[in-house]
């Protein structure tokens, strides 16, 4: 019998200072040693949410998540029982929390880089502080999320029995992605929301901005309407979130998204390391158009004309 497999999620909570770059490491007085903040998925939770969720859970500390990391595999035993543990990392930028010890910890310290590497209790955990540094060197580590999604399903056009196609709802399904895609929005610090006015657009995204108290402000360019009258809006709309360099998201219509995917493509940064690896997870994505419900993560160094896309995920349905 091969052993059960075991989902978990943690950050690598880092910050710049004078001597250079921290991270924050906890002790589990059960174990006695000195990890990354980390726990087990709830059912049906996605990766980076459960990220998040730890880290606040476990150190106080709410985080914005950056580029992945290099995730952890190793044997453990759960219920007497071995099972193989997967555990998935995301540098993080703090943004917030009170800093409570929760959930069986009693100490979190913020040390530089060389004493984590001799803090960690396993090596396996300074392939993450490895993979840290090495954004930082490359310019890749500070950066803000752009999150593209295509609106979650809508009741079909033969089935929907109303004249106007901009007020077609979501369905039971489409309903359901939008509220799971409200915590995935919020791991990445989302703080701009950008959408077209369709009603299932708007219904794909109201959930998150209405969990953070964002603003839902509608472009009539992201609409399929408005792109067939004026292909050019949609384009501007990126642009001006791209000059901005907050962390923001932009739903819109299929019909759309090529020209929108394009533009992100000709930001992709093919000099860093792992550039492969995005260019593929890119190309992907661009190809399918995103699937309804998916959010497209962007990571973004600079802004403007200087604005480069270092890594991307794809959070689907």
């Amino acid at each position: 019998m091969s052993p059960t497999r075991i989902p978990a999620a943690g950050t690598l909570p880092w910050r710049l200072r004078d001597d250079g770059l921290e991270v924050a490491l906890v002790h589990r007085p059960r174990y006695d040693d000195w990890s990354w903040a980390k726990g087990k998925l709830d059912p049906g939770e996605d990766w980076a949410v459960a990220a998040a969720r730890e880290t606040e859970e476990e150190t106080g500390l709410v985080v914005r998540l950056g580029p992945p990391l290099p995730e952890s595999r190793y044997v453990v035993l759960d219920r007497g029982e071995p099972g193989d543990k997967v555990v998935r990392y995301w540098s993080a930028r703090v943004t917030g929390g009170h800093g409570h010890l929760l959930n069986e910890i009693d100490e979190v310290v913020w040390l530089s880089v060389a004493e984590a590497h001799a803090r960690l209790d396993y090596a396996r955990d300074r392939d993450q502080l490895l993979a840290l540094v090495r954004l930082q060197q490359d310019d890749r580590l500070d950066t803000w999320p752009l999150v593209l999604v295509r609106h979650a399903h809508a009741v079909s056009r033969g089935d929907y029995d109303g004249s106007d196609d901009t007020l077609r709802p979501l369905d039971a399904a489409g309903t359901a992605r939008a509220e799971a895609l409200a915590a995935v929005l919020g791991a990445y610090g989302v703080t701009r929301v950008v959408s077209s006015p369709s009603e299932r657009c708007l219904r794909t995204v109201e959930p998150f901005a209405r969990a953070a108290g964002t603003r839902l402000r509608t472009r009539a360019g992201l609409s399929e309407e408005g792109y067939e009258e004026d292909a050019t809006k949609a384009p501007k709309h990126l642009l001006r979130l791209l000059g901005r360099g907050e962390p923001a998201l932009l739903c819109t219509h299929g019909p759309v998204l090529p020209v929108l995917l394009e533009m992100v493509a000709a930001r992709l940064d093919l000099d860093a390391a792992g550039a492969v690896e995005v260019v593929e997870e890119f190309a992907e994505a661009r190809d399918s158009k995103l699937a309804k419900g998916e959010a497209l993560v962007c990571h973004v160094v600079g802004t403007g004309d200087d604005a480069r896309v270092v890594a991307v995920e794809r959070h689907l349905p």
